[in-house]
């Protein structure tokens, strides 16, 4: 009986370029894949050089090179091998080898039953002579492999290039093709589409795989006895692999009480969907919980689980994970049920904004489970789809195609998307496409001008999307079993947390000299303050023209158009822009940077330091059992201190270095000395702390 692989597959999550939505799978490349290709790059590098042809003494390090050489040699002219003899001492093992052309020997005669007809096959084998014979010999202890006959002489014809690559030798379906088509042959698909969605895949004509659609025939119905049985086996796997993991979240509740989790049963009392997350996320999402990324690109093969992550941004620009979970299905009831947990382990606090990919039943769970929530799509889950949609239709238009829709996704002005759009269907005869009626019909949730007046604290950057892509990478291994890849998260996790804390005391070079630029260092993050700082410095070719509203029109001092639009309220010290810069990223804008400037003033109202970009953010204690007053003698006197040391070690880099060193070495001893005290004196005292705004 087959066995279960032992190998969790985690694969990427998306739409098949077939355009059909069953099918959502493409692969992460792994060790064994890269063997694949580098196995295929190498024997086509081969065939592509003038090869030797094997002679009499030539020698091999194993028997294994010797086939691999004279199977190259066949193809190349026309024809291919097999293994034909062995001979074995106690010795030497095995020690000749005779690889013969496949047309070598003749069929033996076959029984004819009279009672049932059955096809008569005509044999291939012919009697063909050619062959290469090896023989082993151990010289100073190394085993290497002499060929001792050779002829290349044969009594049939030999196949051109375009036929020989159809001879059953050379028509193998690799490991990657075979995942690929049981995902699609399990999906529903007929023989003939699986061979389309893979000729699409793989950008080749049609008839040009290395298989035919009859290989792939009977590779499935001969797998498909060992997949009822791998099935079988899969299940019982999966039921004790899932209720080892629950085990593992009760174990981890009972050492962590801030530790959270929940799961589904179904009808049949199975575990279901499993959701979990911990004190330090729940802590970290009460600071910087305003934006979630809803992350879903992965799927495990083995427990035919979808896993999806929430992330958001912390105030040094790095990913933080508030989360997990995974889903037996991709059902609107599922993702829903998501959602409530995201919401349940917050403790009921809802993001400003949620980021997601384009899949309508997550889309619909978001609206029905957060309907005061702004629902954003990343455009880096767009872009990969635009390709497998638009690229094999308009194919030498693709480029043209794609500098456009990256030029309208960047539009300032929503009147200019929608005119640009409206031409750019009509150029490239995409009036009737379902793809270009989808991303229109969502143009609110994805195009810039539409969704920079939602909150997004610059997650929506590619930036962004590679580090959450590394933070997933890093967690998705060889992990054998469920509680493998529940402890894996837990350790990225952390990993992430101590990461984030080591950032805080990076050294801020001044670059204008500018008041502004000094007092933002001293109060935000590094990230925060080099963003801040680029606009400051672009600033300075921006000029600004006031108007008689007291509005000023700011532009470039080498553009014409482009100019934008900023109104001031000096009664509250209030600045909006046009370009909506700071309503989507927390961060002012070049344009009203450069109205501050002209008004010298030498700081910023405190208002634009929203308090998710401050270096104390990052320094605040969290107890939700209750809440002491902020003006709190101590909590004045912690919050003055840490400011204090963190504005005048970053002066210098020298400084830096010091608090960097010796803050870590003092709070290690101190949390030491804290954890050696009693743990209840009878008085016990719950505080929290929280950024002022």
């Amino acid at each position: 009986m087959a066995s279960v692989a032992s190998k969790n597959m985690w694969l990427r999550r998306q739409q098949c370029p077939c355009g059909d939505w069953k099918c959502y799978v493409t692969y992460e490349g792994d060790a064994e894949e890269t063997s694949i290709v580098s196995q295929i790059v190498k024997t086509e590098s081969l065939q592509s050089q003038d090869m030797v042809a094997p002679y009499v003494g030539m020698v091999f390090k194993t028997d294994d090179d010797a086939f691999e050489y004279y199977g190259n040699f066949a193809r190349k002219n026309g024809f291919s091998i097999r293994k034909e003899r062995s001979r074995l001492s106690p010795q030497l093992g095995i020690y000749k080898r005779d690889f013969v052309c496949y047309r070598s020997g003749f069929a033996p005669a076959r029984k004819k039953l009279s009672e049932e007809h059955h096809r008569d096959r005509k044999s291939v084998r012919c009697g063909c002579d050619a062959k290469m014979y090896l023989s082993k010999e151990v010289i100073d202890g190394v085993s290497q492999w002499f060929v001792v006959q050779f002829s290349n002489v044969h009594n049939h014809e030999l196949l051109e290039d375009d036929q020989v690559r159809l001879l059953p030798a050379y028509r193998k379906i690799n490991e990657a093709d075979q995942e690929r088509i049981l995902l699609l042959s399990k999906a529903g698909f007929p023989i003939h589409r699986i061979v389309k969605v893979l000729e699409l895949e793989k950008g080749i004509q049609g008839g040009q795989l290395p298989f035919l659609e009859r290989d792939v025939r009977n590779f499935v119905q001969n797998r498909k006895k060992v997949v009822q049985e791998n099935d079988a086996l899969l299940n019982e796997k999966r039921e004790n692999d899932t209720m080892e993991l629950l085990e593992a979240c009760k174990a981890t509740k009972e050492a962590d009480q801030d530790f959270v989790y929940d799961f589904t049963v179904d009808q049949n009392d199975k575990v279901e969907n499993i959701a979990w997350s911990y004190g330090v996320a729940v802590n970290s999402y009460a600071l910087f919980g305003d934006v979630v990324y809803f992350d879903t690109t992965y799927r495990s093969i083995t427990y035919d689980m979808l896993f999806g992550a929430w992330f958001g941004i912390d105030n040094n620009g790095q990913p933080i994970f508030f989360g997990c979970v995974l889903l037996q299905d991709e059902t609107l009831r599922s993702f829903a049920w998501a959602i409530q947990m995201l919401i349940r382990f917050m403790k009921g606090r809802c993001p400003q904004t949620i980021l997601s990919d384009l899949d309508p039943r997550l889309r619909d769970a978001i609206t029905s489970e957060l309907p005061s929530t702004k629902h954003v799509t990343s455009i880096w889950n767009i872009l990969p789809k635009v390709s497998s949609w638009f690229s094999l239709q308009l194919g030498s238009q693709y480029a043209d195609f794609k500098s456009e829709f990256d030029a309208l996704y960047r539009l300032e002005s929503t009147e200019d998307f929608e005119l640009r759009w409206n031409q750019m269907v009509s150029i490239f005869g995409l009036g009737s496409d379902k793809h270009i009626t989808l991303l229109y019909s969502l143009r609110t949730s994805w195009v810039l001008s539409y969704v920079r007046v939602h909150f997004l604290a610059r997650m929506a950057t590619t930036a962004y999307s590679k580090s959450v892509d590394a933070f997933l990478k890093g967690i998705f291994g060889a992990q054998s079993c469920l509680r493998g890849f529940f402890e894996q998260v837990g350790i990225a996790a952390n990993l992430q947390n101590e990461r984030h804390q080591e950032m805080q005391c990076q050294y801020m070079h001044m670059k204008t000299c500018l008041p502004i630029e000094e007092r933002s260092r001293q109060i935000l993050t590094p990230f925060a303050f080099n963003a801040l700082q680029q606009e400051l410095i672009v600033s300075m070719q921006y000029a600004a023209s006031e108007m008689a509203n007291g509005s000023y029109l700011v532009r470039h001092f080498r553009k014409i158009d482009g100019e934008s639009l900023v109104i001031w309220i000096p009664e509250d010290e209030q600045i909006h822009c046009s370009c909506k810069e700071f309503e989507s990223s927390g961060i002012l804008c070049r344009h009203a940077l450069r109205v501050f400037i002209d008004k010298n003033y030498f700081q910023l109202p405190e208002k634009y330091f929203l308090s998710r970009w401050r270096r104390e953010s990052s320094l605040m204690f969290f107890d939700d059992h209750s809440v002491h007053d902020k003006d709190d003698e101590w909590f004045q006197e912690f919050q003055s201190l840490t400011e204090t040391l963190f504005a005048e070690s970053s002066i210098t880099k020298e400084r830096s270095d010091y608090i960097r060193r010796e803050l870590t070495k003092e709070l290690t001893r101190l949390l030491n000395e804290v954890r050696d005290m009693p743990e209840n004196d009878g008085a016990p005292m719950d505080f929290m702390l929280t950024p002022t705004d």
